[in-house]
This record gives structure tokens, C-alpha cells and sequence, in this order.
């Protein structure tokens, strides 16, 4: 069971082993409320996950320790698992999805762990883990359903009241719901009026649903690049407590996180993974109705994989209006790049690609689809330049 005492006890076991995470002030993120970010993002393993991990590992018999440690995870848990077992010399093996992040499965490795990649999901990896648990005695670590795991993770929660005490509002990400239930049994024992609210990315909505019926069911896909949270099956531990001490549960789409990890990297040069960001695109696009309030958004994680990242910017930059893509049908004559481009530049546009396409056999012979990639200020901007283009008489599609 779950009680302030385990996450004071997990707070005092962890204060030479984790780092209390900074409290930064975020004025550009929101017009409405004031905004500060819990960096657990530039935790020692990049993720919160550490705490959770070495709390569950420091309360483990010696018996338990010998027959060696599994646990799945998409990557941050499997860090936060490897490190805890590398600093007591313990054998950990990670059952990890096939498709996490090829830099969560290398920083794994690094920290010592055994990983065994598992075809599909978290959920493949955790029937995995369990299989090979069950055949091999091994001591499972469980990511999210495990008391002590919430309660290290609840130690957020009382660094979060200690660094800001009149917070009103603490966003969270979920996945599998062991981040919130213990950072929102926290700050409701110690705060009751402080609002709690949970994130879910839309393509893995387990939690939302879980709470919207008032039933625990599996979702039959999760669908998002915030690998961190995609998870099919809720938890019956975590489904109580969230039920008990979240005040709503909110879903961002993968452009909304998108934008919020390219606002996190210019407004406040911070990186932050998919999961990481759902906490401030809930506040971006107000998905949370608040007004003149103090809100804590956590950042669970950093741990993003650069190709994904570079995805991420040209699809952030897409949905700001910060890069915007233009076809014109023209009449393939000398001079007609030169006026479209004299238009664009007398706007302040800035084109960046250039494709002609005179192939196409739907046009006439003497017709071309051209298509300019630019690079403008944001959606006004671009919008102001289509009409300039329409006005001087060509023909956008």
C-alpha cells in the first residue's frame, strides 16, 4: 500500500543517489497562467525513471538481489534499472520493444544491463519479461504497477511543494500511470487543493479511456513517437490511485508534442523526448482550462533519439506555419520563377527548395506544377504571401 511515509522514506534513500531536479520559470509558454517546468529531463539518466528504479532495487532482500534482475521498458525505465544494478553489482537483464530509440537500448547497455530486443510494443516486452521471469526465477522490476516504484516517483512530488509552494496546478505525463500516482499522492496528502492533471498522447490512450468508463481495458494500438507512454494496458494499482487523486485526464495529438518539444528547445533550450513534452503541449494548446494560475509542468524525460528529433523540428516548424510548402500550375515560360520569387522575397519569405515538375501527363504540354518550400515567421505570415501570389494572378492549389 502506498503512504507518505514510503515516499518520505524513498525521499531519504534517494538523496545521494538522484538529483533534485531544478524549477524553472517558463513566462513564454503561456499568455494565461504562469508556467515552471520540473526538468526530470536532465535527471542523471536523463528520465525520472531513476527514482523509482533504485527505490524498488534498495528494498529488495539479498535473496531476491542474488537471482538476478529482468524488467521491460522502452528505455528510460531500463536506464534508471541498469544504473541502480551496476552501482550494487547486481545482473539485470532488459527486455526492451524493438522499436525504442536506438539510443535508450545503447545507454542501457552502457550501464551494464543484458537487453533482448522483443518484436512490437512495451506490452510484447513486458509478456516477454515475464515469460523469462517465470522459466528463470529471475526478480522482476516492474516499471509503473509496483508500490515502491510509485513511491519513489513520488518524491517529485514533495520536491515540487518544497520548490514552489503555492503551485496550483502540477501537470503530468502518463503512460502507464506510475509517475502521477505517486507524485499526485503526494501533493494531494500535502496540498489537497492543488490540482492534479494527466496527459496522454491520443494514439495511446489507455489511462484516458481506463478512466472514462470507469473500467480497466486494453486500447488494440498505441500509436505515437512518445515511446515513453505508449502503453496498451492500464495498471489496476495506478488506475485506483488516479482515479482516487487525478482531477482530469487530457490528450495532446503527436503534431501538438511536436510543437511543444521545438518550443521547449527555443523558448527555453531544453530537449525533451515526446513523453517528456506532453505535459507542456496540454498547456500550449489548452487542453487544461486555467486562468491566472501557478502550474507546474513535469518534464519526465530528455531521452530522444536525434533521428526522431530531426523529424520532430521539420514537423514542429510545419505546424507553427514556420515552413510552409506552396504548388503552383504555371505556363512554362521564361521568367515565371523570377516573378514568384521577387513576390516572395518583397514579403520577407525565404525559399528553401525548389521542385519543378513538367511531367505530369493530366497537364498541358506547356503547363508545370511548381512547388517552393519556405521558410517564414508563422501562419500570418505564410497566409500573407499566398494571397500576394493569388493576387498577382497565379494559381495555388
Amino acid at each position: 500500500m502506498l503512504t507518505l511515509d514510503k515516499i518520505y522514506h524513498a525521499a531519504f534513500v534517494l538523496k545521494n543517489i538522484v538529483r533534485k531536479t531544478d524549477l524553472i520559470f517558463a513566462p513564454e509558454l503561456s499568455k494565461e497562467n504562469q508556467i515552471y517546468l520540473k526538468t526530470e529531463n536532465l535527471q542523471h539518466t536523463g528520465s525520472f525513471k531513476v527514482r523509482g528504479a533504485s527505490y524498488k532495487i534498495s528494498q529488495l532482500s539479498e535473496e531476491e538481489k542474488e537471482k538476478g534482475i529482468i524488467a521491460c521498458s522502452a528505455g528510460n525505465h531500463a536506464q534508471g534499472v541498469a544504473l541502480a544494478c551496476n552501482k550494487g553489482g547486481t545482473a539485470c537483464l532488459i527486455c526492451m520493444p524493438d522499436g525504442a530509440p536506438i539510443s535508450k537500448v545503447e545507454a542501457t547497455k552502457k550501464f551494464g544491463a543484458e537487453v533482448i530486443l522483443v518484436k512490437d510494443t512495451y506490452d510484447d516486452a513486458y509478456n516477454k519479461a515475464i515469460e523469462l521471469q517465470s522459466e528463470k526465477g529471475y526478480t522482476f522490476i516492474h516499471p509503473f504497477d509496483d508500490v515502491d516504484v510509485m513511491a519513489g516517483q513520488g518524491t517529485i512530488g514533495l520536491e515540487i511543494l518544497d520548490q514552489l509552494a503555492d503551485v496550483d496546478a502540477v501537470i503530468v505525463p502518463i503512460g502507464g500511470g506510475g509517475l502521477i500516482s505517486g507524485v499526485a499522492y503526494a501533493i494531494k496528502h500535502l496540498k489537497p487543493e492543488c490540482k492534479v492533471y494527466g496527459v496522454q498522447a491520443a494514439g495511446a490512450p489507455s489511462m484516458y479511456e481506463a478512466i472514462k468508463s470507469n473500467e480497466i481495458k486494453c486500447i488494440d494500438y498505441a500509436d505515437t513517437f512518445a515511446d515513453g507512454i505508449a502503453v496498451k494496458c492500464p495498471a489496476k494499482q495506478t488506475f485506483e490511485l488516479i482515479n482516487q487523486y487525478v482531477d482530469e485526464i487530457v490528450t495532446v495529438t503527436e503534431d501538438e508534442i511536436a510543437a511543444a518539444i521545438l518550443t521547449l528547445m527555443e523558448k527555453q533550450k531544453l530537449v525533451t523526448e515526446g513523453a517528456g513534452a506532453v505535459s507542456v503541449a496540454a498547456v500550449m494548446f489548452n487542453k487544461i482550462k486555467t486562468k491566472d494560475k501557478n502550474i507546474i509542468c513535469v518534464l519526465s524525460g530528455g531521452n530522444i533519439d536525434v533521428n526522431i528529433l530531426n523529424r520532430v523540428i521539420t514537423r514542429g516548424l510545419i505546424m507553427s506555419g514556420r515552413k510552409s510548402t506552396f504548388t503552383l500550375a504555371l505556363v512554362d515560360k521564361p521568367g515565371q520563377l523570377y516573378e514568384v520569387s521577387e513576390i516572395i522575397s518583397r514579403y520577407g519569405g525565404n525559399v528553401v527548395a525548389v521542385h519543378h515538375d513538367s511531367s505530369d501527363p493530366n497537364m498541358p504540354i506547356n503547363s508545370c506544377f511548381l512547388r517552393l518550400t519556405l521558410e517564414t515567421r508563422d501562419e500570418v505570415h505564410a497566409e500573407t504571401i499566398r494571397q500576394e501570389l493569388k493576387k498577382e494572378g497565379f494559381n495555388l492549389l
